[in-house]
């Protein structure tokens, strides 16, 4: 009798979404280059050819994660920025608060979109998701940073930049954290938003009198 899934993927037309499926499950037991295409027809519960009737190989596969990786991360920012609202500073904490919860809950595309992009010959560039997710970045800080004084409104590209290093940073740390049982003294939420409110206020971006300050 052939697998449940082999029928579901051919007559149903949901192979590829199988096989994304299986290699998302691969690589979080894996890594991203710890598995091989066969591996991942198995798991998906078709033949070894089968999967060749959508990637070419096992980096054209891991690309595909990647790309629709990005597509789920850029709209759940787009969600959690909200147009700045109901503030652009509390806007901005929960766009940190969503990459953080996105390299949680989906820690195997978080792995290939950032890991291994560039082995596979994609750069994020070629990714428009990847772009996208930037660019949401990106209005936001030029949102935070539109009251400075022109003389002292930083380079908005290179304090995005800034900032996704943080997020980046703290979601690798949370990623390793779990890996080897280890217990945070404070939330990795907590990390990132101390952090960001401390670059923020050296930029001047924070108003006075307040914790949080006021954008």
């Amino acid at each position: 009798m052939a697998p449940p899934d082999r029928g579901r993927g051919y007559h149903h037309g949901n192979l590829r979404q199988v096989l994304l499926d299986a290699a998302r499950k691969l690589i979080e037991q894996h890594g991203p280059l710890g598995f091989s295409l066969a591996e991942a027809a198995r798991l998906a519960g078709v033949s070894p050819a089968a999967p060749y009737r959508h990637f070419r190989d096992r980096d054209a596969l891991l690309s595909e994660v990647a790309r629709t990786g990005f597509e789920r991360f850029a709209a759940q920012l787009e969600i959690a920025w909200d147009n700045g609202r109901p503030t652009p500073l509390q806007a901005f904490e929960n766009l940190g608060r969503a990459y953080l919860t996105f390299a949680r809950k989906e820690p195997a595309a978080y792995a290939v979109m950032f890991q291994t992009v560039g082995e596979n010959g994609k750069e994020l560039e070629d990714i428009p998701a990847a772009d996208a997710a930037f660019n949401i970045l990106q209005k936001a800080t030029a949102e935070l940073c539109k009251n400075l004084p022109a003389g002292e409104r930083p380079p908005l590209r290179l304090v995005s930049l800034h900032i996704w290093a943080l997020a980046h940073g703290v979601a690798t740390l949370l990623s390793e954290a779990r890996g080897e049982h280890k217990k945070l003294p404070v939330s990795p939420e907590e990390v990132l938003e101390s952090g960001l409110l401390i670059y923020l206020k050296g930029l001047g971006v924070l108003g006075e009198g307040s914790p949080g300050g006021t954008a």
